[in-house]
């Protein structure tokens, strides 16, 4: 077993079947591999911390999705083939991922997997010049933005809808889907603050989440999830909610769940939906102790 401390000197992979390691593409059916980093790595001075950073969270991932990087060849692209391009640490990327799996179109739309910092070219010139993940190559153009990109799938793909009708429900999907971006802004400002405490975090995070907390209260006798039953509202959210719950504790000795009941229940609901966990492609434990790093709080 690798101790706590030998975290940030080694890559954990545990997992029993085949994975991909993307910090040197290391394949394996070990079930247990401690990969020693480079030296140049373990010696290079952290500089501020980019939460959606592959190669600083690589130690924390686990997939079987090859990463494709700048020697890496292009797919035939334009081919009539559909694609979605995602960063298998980016919770962002992980919105219409979600999506795609909960709509069961495995088959009909094919997973590519990008390295950020180290891109194809093939993919900046020629697939989405921003070089950002998520985005969608379907009908000859490329789309992206996570939000438009979920909607776009959802519209355009067959299988269940994530996106009910009726009772209102439009209007707060579309206002819930809009504050997911208030929330992100400040739960990632209070972690990046040196300073955040319990207090600060109440102050600043709290009321956040009481609106979500209430949001939640207005379906709940058809369900647990914010407009009753699973919609693109959960699936927009849920990613961010995995590292929140993480590093609340952690940073600020701050519970985002207490006190917040409906916000409790539907994070543990969410855990059991398997187009949400399929996308969680990392060890969580492994990239708590990262980020914390990274935060400069060990």
């Amino acid at each position: 077993m690798v101790s706590e401390r030998d975290h940030e000197r080694f890559h954990l992979v545990n997992r029993t079947r085949p994975v991909w390691n993307i910090a040197n593409h290391l394949y394996s059916k070990r079930r247990l591999i401690a990969v020693p980093l480079r030296q140049k790595e373990r010696n290079r001075k952290r500089a501020s911390f980019d939460f959606f950073n592959p190669r600083r969270l690589a130690m924390a991932v686990v997939t079987q999705l090859p990463i494709l990087n700048s020697k890496s060849d292009a797919p035939s692209l334009f081919d009539g083939t559909t694609r979605l391009y995602v960063a298998v640490t980016c919770p962002f990327a992980q919105r219409p991922w979600m999506v795609r799996n909960y709509k069961g179109l495995d088959n009909s739309i094919e997973l590519v997997a990008i390295d950020l910092q180290d891109k194809p070219k093939w993919y900046l010139e020629k697939v989405y010049p921003p070089g950002k993940v998520p985005s969608l190559e379907h009908n000859g153009k490329v789309k992206g933005e996570s939000l438009d990109l979920m909607e776009y799938i959802d519209k355009n793909f067959e299988g269940p809808s994530l996106f009910p009708e009726g009772s209102g429900k439009e209007e707060v999907t579309k206002e819930l889907l809009a504050f997911s971006d208030e929330v992100n802004k400040q739960v990632f400002s209070a972690f990046r603050n040196k300073d955040a405490d319990a207090a600060y975090a109440a102050e600043h995070i709290g009321p956040v989440l009481d609106r979500l907390e209430a949001a939640l209260g207005k379906f709940e006798i058809e369900g647990p999830f914010f407009l009753g039953q699973l919609s693109a509202v959960d699936l927009a959210y849920a990613p961010f909610f995995a590292r929140f719950e993480m590093l609340a504790p952690e940073l600020m000795s701050y519970d985002i769940f207490e006190g917040r009941p409906k916000l409790a229940k539907w994070f543990k609901e969410m855990n059991s939906v398997d187009a949400y966990t399929d996308t969680v492609t990392y060890d969580l434990n492994a990239l708590a102790h990262v980020l914390k790093k990274n935060y400069g709080r060990l």
